[in-house]
């Protein structure tokens, strides 16, 4: 690391994960294992938003009130309002967005962490497309999908990502504050939606490669065709809109 940002580069002390819920009771208590076990040098603020589950996440969640951040919410508002709920109770250095589903997987967090805490970057976005890590294989017709909203976000953007839509991501502090006061969108528009405001606001993003584990429908994957279409409109929105 050059000398400079040794000087002027505040260490890392607490890193914030947000974990949004929604009728995750089958993977619930491994994703929250995972996250105290992951091997980071940092203290952990875990925020765990209930986004109205109608399976028994709140009875679990009761397990962790003690020792997390519980929020909950009375009906099912959506992801992006969740991590909305999140982001504005972070006293972290860094925000993680992390799935409940354990499609990613925590040990990756000090690859991600990386470009943070070396002061290079303020935003990095994990990738499962330029990763050697293990990747589940799976549906065509979705990484057909997702490359198509990472073209068109990146026209859109000028920027060169691999992953987009990509759900687990980190931001430092002036990124967070940056971005909260625009974040619109309840579902899974939140992706292209943070991405363009990474754009606008012209903050240092890097990538990395992570493992992927991605879920059948039959084993819970929530999103669908109609968030895809949904997450076009997302992106001309962010991008065009003042």
């Amino acid at each position: 690391m050059p000398k400079n940002l040794e000087i002027f580069m505040e260490p890392l002390q607490k890193i914030s994960i947000i974990i949004p819920v929604f009728n995750e009771e089958n993977t619930l208590r491994s994703v929250i294992q995972s996250v105290e076990d992951a091997p980071i040098p940092y203290i952990k603020e875990l925020i765990i938003i209930n986004d109205g589950s109608s399976d028994d996440t709140a009875k679990i969640l009761e397990e962790y009130h003690s020792r997390h951040t519980i929020i909950s919410f009375s009906k099912n508002r959506g992801k992006g309002a969740a991590v909305q709920a999140g982001l504005k109770s972070v006293t972290g250095d860094v925000a993680i967005i992390q799935d409940a589903d354990l499609e990613y997987d925590p040990a990756d967090y000090s690859i991600l962490l990386q470009p943070i805490a070396d002061g290079r970057a303020d935003v990095v976005f994990s990738s499962r497309f330029i990763s050697s890590s293990p990747h589940r294989v799976l549906h065509f017709s979705h990484y057909m999908a997702n490359k198509l909203l990472t073209f068109i976000s990146n026209l859109c953007t000028g920027l060169n990502l691999s992953d987009m839509e990509s759900g687990l991501k980190a931001f430092n502090r002036e990124a967070i504050n940056k971005i909260i006061p625009h974040l619109r969108t309840m579902r899974f528009g939140l992706e292209p939606e943070l991405t363009a405001y990474v754009a606008k606001y012209k903050l240092r993003i890097y990538e990395v490669g992570v493992s992927y584990n991605g879920r059948t429908y039959a084993e819970g994957k929530k999103i669908t065709w109609r968030d895809g279409v949904a997450a076009l409109w997302h992106i001309i929105r962010s991008n065009f809109s003042s």
